[in-house]
């Protein structure tokens, strides 16, 4: 009976040591890390190796990659250069379809997502944005002649056009605010897909951001196919669109940090040449003064 009651005493003894060994072990992980991501964040990790992996979608003029594997695009100059500014020097990209950017990066495929994606509240359920860094509308390639007489989404839905559109791309749902039934919309997985659609017959249209689909329609040099000028922007929710890098959600000491140097990079005029560099419109494109990320996240300004 002695025997018992020593050994309960001892056994006891070693779990109260345990339990206040694992107190202070908790204790120490808890203030070591920034970001949930151990002794070091994200920021400082970048900062150290000077490098940090980029996901885009290989979309003209936001991110591409020219014909020596070089990065360019708009959205791509801005995150150089704001990264640059953190002292993160190399930026290595990753291409991906649009639609596996998001999950790409919070399987840790990549640090940030830098493809002039538009900010929606659906996506804010998943990633952290940064600020707007641009805006954009839509845009629309018909075959030559506009045999459909396509002018509008709402043209789409009336004539029961179909339209081939980017898997993961905002306009499938704008398109179906628009009337346009689920049968008529085909995905397809880049824009130069959804250029062969239309070409071949497969599809009467398809859309895109504005500069997406015209500054394609220009590099594939397609006479086959046209931009429809007189183009009605749709009046919904989400357009015009506000373009920004998205994070994970755990790695916000980055996001602030990229806030901080993208905000520099505007006040001083950086931001509106790197627009313009890539074919945009600094007098409509530019970033909002007046409309930040977490409106747009809430439904506020979007």
């Amino acid at each position: 009976m002695k025997r018992l009651l020593a050994i309960s005493i001892f056994a006891f003894t070693l779990i109260l040591l345990a339990a206040c060994g694992s107190g202070g072990s908790e204790e120490t992980n808890g203030n070591s890390g920034n970001d949930g991501s151990g002794d070091k964040s994200k920021l400082t990790e970048l900062q150290e190796a000077g490098s940090v992996t980029v996901g885009f979608a290989n979309e003209k003029p936001y991110g591409y990659q020219d014909d020596n594997g070089k990065l360019k695009g708009a959205a791509v100059d801005i995150a150089q250069a704001v990264f640059a500014d953190l002292g993160i020097d190399t930026v290595n990209g990753k291409v991906s379809e649009f639609g596996e950017l998001v999950a790409g990066l919070n399987a840790g495929k990549f640090d940030v997502i830098t493809a002039g994606m538009a900010i929606n509240p659906d996506r804010c359920k998943n990633v952290d944005f940064g600020e707007p860094e641009m805006v954009y509308g839509e845009g629309l390639i018909v075959p030559k002649g506009n045999p459909k007489d396509l002018h509008s989404y709402a043209d789409i839905a009336e004539t029961g056009a179909s339209v081939s559109i980017m898997s993961g791309a905002t306009e499938i749902e704008y398109v179906k605010t628009e009337g346009v039934k689920k049968d008529q919309i085909k995905e397809a997985s880049d824009i130069a897909a959804t250029f062969a659609a239309v070409e071949s017959g497969r599809a009467d249209a398809t859309t895109g951001t504005e500069m997406t689909v015209k500054m394609a329609l220009k590099s594939a040099g397609n006479d086959k196919l046209e931009f429809v000028n007189d183009f009605e922007q749709p009046d919904i929710e989400g357009v015009p669109s506000y373009g920004a890098a998205a994070f994970h959600p755990d790695n916000d000491e980055l996001r602030e940090a990229y806030n901080e140097s993208l905000q520099k990079l505007i006040d001083d005029g950086t931001v509106a040449e790197m627009l313009e560099k890539n074919g945009f419109d600094p007098k409509y494109n530019a970033p909002p003064e007046d409309i930040k990320t977490e409106e747009i996240c809430s439904g506020e300004k979007y």
